[in-house]
């Protein structure tokens, strides 16, 4: 396969977790990847804790665009990297552009990234953490992919990716740190998760696609870091293999078949298991 030939994909959120997992998935399977992220380089990684009541500290976490770009290389793909912090609407706009300025277009862009406000309980919830968690996680998500699309509908086509959350469509099982979330992240991944079908109401006959993948309850490496994940377990939330979800993204942009699951929400925990 030549290079002007290869299939190229766009993760996001790919320093760790799902995104990195997919994104090495992907390479394997002979898609070049861009991944972009916060975490350039290993050891700069941080986080907020899982609860607002756990105050202002920042957990150190492991992996970083550069690692995963050295591991997508190592299985025969071309990847580079693209800063981008999702709360930077003039950042994702220029990450794109960048994608574009290099690659021309694309053929599947992964949105995983997720920007994480520390959960909070409802009275504590303040105007402005929904705020910002709305434009992060739905508002900037809309215009990277508006960035993108164009490319796609001059190509003939593309698939489109967007990481969605049980949390949008189920009530918490407990308050905050107990095994809940808080309405912050649920509220905009809710939103979120309207994009899907507008693309493919809009954008279906000229060859986009576009899927709503659960990834399931997946204990990343931010995860682990911030602990709480055994009350999440406790709550009756099985967990999912990291790499469950790229399984899945990639049969989903690879066969046709797939168009049968369009307008459904994809759960990867139960579609890993057909596909292995």
């Amino acid at each position: 396969m030549t290079q002007e030939s290869r299939r190229r994909a766009v993760v996001t959120g790919a320093s760790r977790g799902i995104g990195r997992a997919t994104a090495l998935t992907l390479a394997a399977a002979g898609w070049d990847v861009v991944v972009t992220g916060r975490t350039v380089r290993e050891g700069e990684g941080r986080v907020p804790p899982r609860t607002q009541a756990e105050g202002e500290v920042r957990i150190a976490v492991p992996g970083s665009l550069e690692s995963t770009v050295a591991e997508i290389e190592a299985r025969g793909a071309r990847g580079f990297a693209v800063p981008m912090d999702l709360s930077d609407l003039a950042g994702v706009r220029s990450a794109a552009e960048q994608i574009l300025d290099v690659w021309g277009g694309v053929d599947l862009v992964v949105n995983n990234a997720v920007h994480h406000l520390a959960h909070a309980r409802l009275m504590e919830t303040e105007p402005e953490t929904l705020i910002a968690s709305l434009l992060a996680n739905h508002v900037h998500q809309v215009a990277f992919v508006q960035a993108l699309l164009p490319s796609m509908l001059a190509a003939g086509g593309g698939t489109i990716v967007n990481l969605v959350s049980g949390s949008a469509d189920h009530d918490p099982p407990a308050p905050p740190g107990e095994g809940g979330w808080g309405l912050a992240y649920s509220s905009a991944k809710a939103a979120f998760g309207r994009l899907a079908g507008s693309i493919n109401a809009e954008y279906a006959g000229a060859g986009v696609r576009a899927f709503n993948v659960d990834p399931g309850f997946v204990v990343t490496e931010s995860g682990a870091a911030r602990g709480g994940t055994d009350k999440i377990e406790e709550k009756g939330f099985a967990t999912t293999p990291p790499d469950a979800a790229g399984v899945v993204i990639r049969w989903l942009a690879e066969d046709p078949a797939s168009s049968a699951l369009l307008g459904q929400p994809v759960r990867a925990a139960e579609l890993h298991h057909q596909l292995r």
